[in-house]
């Protein structure tokens, strides 16, 4: 017996950055920044689930464009994103990205989603789930070096998932702290803004770095850093762009996500092959230390992993279930014989067959 797969198995949930932020708007930042970092915390537990694999990238002298795969026996997720840090000249985001969520047995399309306003969300929480593995207890305060699109998303995940109360803020182009300031104003919370990294970062329990120039620069120097600090560098995260000064890392353990992907990527592609480095899911896991004194400096050399990416997918398809929203895309052909590919093409028009006749055109 032929069994036919139903159109409506065929059937794609799209969410489009509209549908996304009208989600967030509904469920509210907050709660959905907590969920996508549970989704991922429980995700990195079972990281021998997954295959998985550093993502592709063309690079071009203006910026970067990638695909981030992964997988596990049951879904294959996928993420298409840009970074290009001179888009604003053309009034476009610096990243931009969309992705797949898949399923395995069948290779169907579940989802198609918007992921730049999502990749904000993410990248946010991974900072926050390594905070609270890695962070001193208590943290109150943080200074978010690098005011561009990611900044809120990062303020609000130390404000509602570790209890940061205080952010001192800088960046190179006052604009874009300006637009910061104004929106940690709308949502209540407390900051301070300075005219030099040195000034911003002093007195911080933690520090945040998410600068968008691709460029090798040392935006934290070892004379900044105090003792019990954790750094969340956040803006390193392709081959020929840093923030951290290579002796920052030298002051303290050093934890990444994807130790082959970091090592090219990350503020690591400085220190030579053998600079040690723990992949966050086994401090996660309880196999392996984090921090271990009060006194001493953490360093997460963020660069985002596919396995995020997987894990926001999850959650935004989750969320658009339970809140009834999204759009069902025919991205695949629903067909009676699925041999009959053809078939699926409606019959021609007399004015196309009659075309079809006559003679072709010798050129």
């Amino acid at each position: 017996m032929t069994t036919t797969v139903s159109a409506k198995r065929l059937s794609t949930r799209y969410l489009s950055a509209e549908r996304v932020a009208e989600i967030v708007r509904r469920k509210g930042i907050g709660n959905c920044i907590a969920g996508v970092a549970s989704y991922i915390h429980h995700d990195f537990l079972r990281w021998h689930d997954f295959e998985k694999c550093a993502r592709v990238a063309h690079h071009s002298d203006v910026g970067v464009i990638e695909l981030m795969p992964v997988s596990d026996a049951r879904s294959y997720a996928f993420k298409y994103v840009n970074g290009h840090p001179s888009n604003h000249r053309f009034n476009l985001p610096t990243v931009m990205a969309f992705g797949v969520l898949a399923d395995v047995e069948t290779g169907t399309p579940d989802l198609v989603s918007e992921l730049t306003l999502t990749t904000a969300i993410r990248t946010a929480a991974m900072s926050a789930v390594a905070a609270r593995a890695l962070a001193r207890d208590n943290v109150r305060s943080m200074a978010l070096i690098g005011n561009g699109a990611q900044s809120e998303f990062q303020a609000l995940a130390f404000h509602h998932l570790l209890g940061v109360q205080r952010f001192h803020l800088f960046d190179l182009d006052a604009a874009a702290t300006r637009k910061l300031a104004a929106n940690l104003t709308r949502m209540a919370l407390d900051f301070a803004c300075f005219d030099s990294v040195r000034d911003a970062v002093r007195g911080c329990d933690i520090v945040t770095t998410v600068t968008a120039a691709k460029t090798k620069a040392a935006v934290l120097t070892a004379d900044m850093i105090e003792p019990g600090m954790h750094i969340n560098a956040v803006g390193g995260d392709c081959p020929g762009k840093t923030e951290l000064h290579a002796d920052v890392l030298r002051l303290g353990p050093v934890f990444c996500e994807f130790e082959p992907q970091s090592r090219i990527e990350g503020d690591m592609q400085q220190m030579p092959a053998d600079f040690p480095v723990t992949e966050l899911w086994q401090v996660l896991a309880g196999r392996a230390l984090g921090r271990t004194a009060a006194d001493q400096v953490t360093i997460f050399d963020s660069v985002g992993f596919a396995l995020e990416d997987y894990s926001a997918l999850r959650y935004m398809r989750d969320l658009a279930q339970e809140l009834g929203m999204g759009e069902e895309l025919s991205l695949i052909p629903a067909l009676e014989d699925p041999k009959n590919l053809f078939g699926y093409i409606p019959a021609e028009a007399p004015a196309a067959k009659a075309a079809r006749k006559a003679p072709a055109e010798v050129i």
